[in-house]
């Protein structure tokens, strides 16, 4: 690149507000927390596995195993990727088949691309990725509130090599983001893609083609030696891809519990034992307890589902009258409703009206909420 098209490039960065500010638009970008856990095997079925914010999209495409990996590009200052390895082969995707990893945002964070207006923006996607599986790849953003796409190719083109991917993504003048907290955008890296959405032209300009989402796919569950790894993913208004912006891990994982927040476990509170204290309440009864989290961020909306691990003998009631610290009954249940947990004991003994707080007493028990896209 010449000098002037350097300066020519510097001076449409600054003009796009590329430079200073929060210039990335996705979280979780650089793979960092994983709340859920690390890796997970026998996934055939669409879900939030492993990594926050990032869900695996699969209709008969194979089995497979996500994890978050070690393995990253040298000298990049990236310590995760997102690893998906093929354990079980589809060697033919059906007609309706396909297979994918998905990030999703929210339209009030999609408003800066000025989608739907004459003054809307071009999009840079800047990633690095590494795959067995050489060939052409799809990336596609679909907008969810008008039901429109636009894909772009990537050539893989050494295998097992890390690779440094940028595609700009044209502006679209029809149909803006609504200003809520649904889903706006969706940002989709393809690994195996059925006739129905692959047997077209790829759209490369904004489009409402089915057949045109994904053509030229490259299959990578055709073979149980086929992995693929993703990192650095950063998503940018404007035509230019500038440096990743790297972000503390406390920072990441605030912006993650706005969409999942699972209880964190203590080890050695200092009383010679594994536990930690979640939530205070007050007894309902002699066996119920009811409890109210206070979410360290505001969650996205209230939350739509709540999951609990471990076993009844992992959970306690302590009462504040207990002046002795021991614990009362195990539980013997839970119920929900939003951010009220009830504890149901397996015995008798407290008074209606104690103050109490919940304990956790084993690796193995939390209690998680769910607010996702």
């Amino acid at each position: 690149m010449t000098k002037a098209a350097e300066l020519a490039k510097m001076g449409e960065v600054i003009t796009n507000g590329q430079v200073g500010g929060r210039r990335n638009m996705i979280i979780n970008g650089a793979m960092q927390v994983a709340q859920r856990a690390t890796s997970k095997t026998g996934i055939t079925a669409t879900g939030y596995y492993t990594i926050d914010r990032w869900q695996l999209a699969i209709t008969n495409g194979g089995t497979w195993t996500m994890s978050q990996d070690t393995d990253v590009p040298t000298g990049e200052g990236f310590a995760n990727s997102l690893k998906m390895d093929c354990t079980t082969a589809d060697t033919s995707f059906g007609a309706s088949d396909s297979l994918y990893v998905r990030t999703k945002l929210e339209s009030q964070d999609c408003q800066n691309m000025k989608k739907g207006t004459s003054n809307a923006e071009k999009v840079t996607l800047r990633f690095w990725v590494k795959s067995s599986k050489t060939g052409t790849h799809i990336v596609e953003l679909l907008d969810n509130d008008n039901s429109r796409f636009v894909s772009l190719a990537y050539t893989i083109s050494s295998a097992d090599t890390w690779e440094n991917h940028t595609l700009t993504f044209p502006a679209d003048t029809t149909g803006a983001f609504a200003d809520d907290n649904g889903v706006g955008l969706g940002i989709h890296w393809y690994m195996g893609a059925g006739s129905n959405i692959s047997s077209g032209t790829l759209g490369t300009t904004w489009h409402t083609t089915q057949a045109n989402r994904a053509a030229g796919q490259v299959n990578l569950a055709d073979s149980t030696d086929n992995e693929w790894y993703l990192t650095g993913v950063q998503l940018e208004v404007g035509s230019q891809a500038t440096p990743f912006e790297h972000r503390s891990f406390d920072e990441e994982m605030k912006m993650c519990q706005r969409y999942y927040y699972r209880t964190p476990f203590y080890k050695d509170s200092g009383q010679g034992a594994n536990e930690t204290f979640p939530c205070v309440g007050n007894m309902d009864g002699t066996q119920t307890g009811a409890f109210m989290f206070v979410f360290p961020n505001v969650m996205r909306e209230a939350p739509s589902a709540i999951e609990q691990s471990g076993t009844a003998s992992h959970y306690s009631i302590r009462v504040t009258t207990d002046a002795n610290g021991t614990s009362g009954p195990t539980a013997g249940g839970f119920t929900s409703e939003k951010a009220l947990v009830n504890l149901i004991s397996s015995g008798a003994g407290f008074t209606s009206g104690d103050g109490a707080f919940m304990r956790m007493e084993n690796t193995d028990a939390f209690i998680a909420f769910s607010a996702e896209l």
